[in-house]
C-alpha cells in the first residue's frame, strides 16, 4: 500500500474532498492511505506533524492553483521537500491542476501533470471526468511501490522501516536534443487548437457561473474553426473566432481575429508551432506583446490563456 500526501492550500479544500471522494476505491482496494493536515490532533505540533507525514508519503499530490503558489507554506516547505524526495527517488510528485495559474513556470513545471495535459480540473465541463483521470494516474503511480522486493525492471528496491522506497542514485539530466517532423508538428498543432477550443468552451461555461449579469455562447464554425461571444445585458460586449491550418506568413498556425465570423485573410494574432530542441511549443507572432514577451514560446496552456486573455480584455476593460 502507497502512502498519499496532500499538498494543497485550505482555499481549495473543497476540491480536495472532492478529489479525496474518487480516490475512495483505491483506498477501498488496498491500493493507498491518504493524509492531509486536517487530521492533526488537537495538541500536536503541526510542522512536526506534516514534515513527519511527507517524509512517510510515497506519492505526494500538489494540488495547484494560484492559492497553492501564493502559500509560502505549500510552496517553501511542503513542495521543496516533495521535489527532494521525488529527485531521490523516494517519493513521486504528481501535480494536480486544479485552477489555470503560471504552474509551467514553477520547479515542477517539468513534470507530468494531471489531468491530461495539465487541463485544470475547474476548466471540466464535468470535474468528475477531471477527477477520474487523476485517481487513474494516482493508481498508476502506487503501481512503482510494489509490495514485493524487485522491481520489473530488475533493479532492487529496498523498503525501510518508514516505507521509503530507495532506487538506485541518477542524474535528472537526462533530457538530449532532437528534430521533430512534420507529422509530429502537424499532429501538435492539431491538438493545441483542440485543445484552446476546449479552454475557450470551458471557460464560457464558467463565466456566467461566477458573473449572473453575463450571458455566453460557443459556437463550432467547423472541424478547424470556432466563434466565442460574450453578452452582457443581452448586448455582445466580446467576440472572437479561433481557426487553424490556414498560412501564417507562410506556415500553418492557429489564428486569432476579432470578428466573430472567419476571414481567413485577415487576423489579429496568429500563433506558430516552434521548439527548443526538446519540446514542441507555441510561438505567438508577437502583434499583441509588448516589452520583454514578444519572444516567449507557450505552452499549450499558455497559448490558450493567451487568447482568452485578448478576448476578455474589454469586459476587464471598462
Amino acid at each position: 500500500m502507497a502512502k498519499l500526501f496532500f499538498s494543497y492550500s485550505h482555499k481549495d479544500e473543497e476540491l480536495r474532498n472532492e478529489l479525496e471522494t474518487h480516490l475512495a476505491l483505491l483506498k477501498r482496494q488496498g491500493v493507498i492511505s491518504a493524509w492531509y493536515d486536517r487530521r492533526i490532533t488537537a495538541g500536536c505540533d503541526f510542522n512536526q506533524a506534516i514534515s513527519s507525514e511527507l517524509e512517510s508519503s510515497q506519492i505526494i499530490l500538489l494540488l495547484v492553483s494560484a492559492n497553492f503558489l501564493a502559500s509560502d507554506y505549500c510552496y517553501e516547505k511542503e513542495m521543496t521537500r516533495a521535489l527532494e524526495k521525488h529527485k531521490e527517488g523516494s517519493a513521486v510528485v504528481i501535480p494536480v491542476i486544479l485552477h489555470p495559474c503560471d504552474w509551467q513556470s514553477a520547479p515542477f513545471g517539468h513534470l507530468r501533470a494531471t489531468p491530461i495535459d495539465g487541463k485544470p480540473v475547474s476548466m471540466y465541463a464535468n470535474q468528475h471526468e477531471a477527477f477520474t483521470i487523476i485517481a487513474k494516474d494516482v493508481r498508476d503511480a502506487a503501481k512503482l511501490f510494489p509490495a514485493s522486493k524487485s522491481s520489473p525492471n530488475g533493479k532492487e528496491c529496498r523498503v525501510d522501516s518508514e516505507t521509503r522506497v530507495h532506487i538506485g542514485d541518477r542524474s535528472s539530466n537526462l533530457r538530449i536534443k532532437r528534430k521533430f517532423d512534420d507529422h509530429e508538428r502537424d499532429k501538435f498543432l492539431e491538438d493545441s487548437y483542440e485543445y484552446i477550443a476546449r479552454y475557450f468552451e470551458g471557460s464560457l461555461q464558467e463565466l456566467p457561473a461566477r458573473n449572473p449579469q453575463i450571458k455566453t455562447r460557443f459556437k463550432r464554425l467547423s472541424e478547424t474553426s470556432f466563434a466565442a461571444f460574450i453578452y452582457g445585458s443581452g448586448k455582445r460586449v466580446a467576440q472572437c473566432s479561433i481557426w487553424y491550418g490556414g498560412s501564417s506568413f507562410g506556415s500553418p498556425g492557429i489564428s486569432y481575429s476579432q470578428s466573430g465570423d472567419i476571414q481567413r485573410n485577415s487576423f489579429n494574432e496568429s500563433m506558430n508551432v516552434v521548439d527548443d530542441g526538446y519540446a514542441l511549443q507555441i510561438k505567438p507572432l508577437g502583434m499583441q506583446m509588448f516589452g520583454d514577451h514578444r519572444e516567449d514560446a507557450l505552452s499549450q496552456q499558455g497559448a490558450a490563456e493567451y487568447y482568452w486573455s485578448m478576448f476578455i480584455r474589454p469586459l476587464q476593460e471598462q
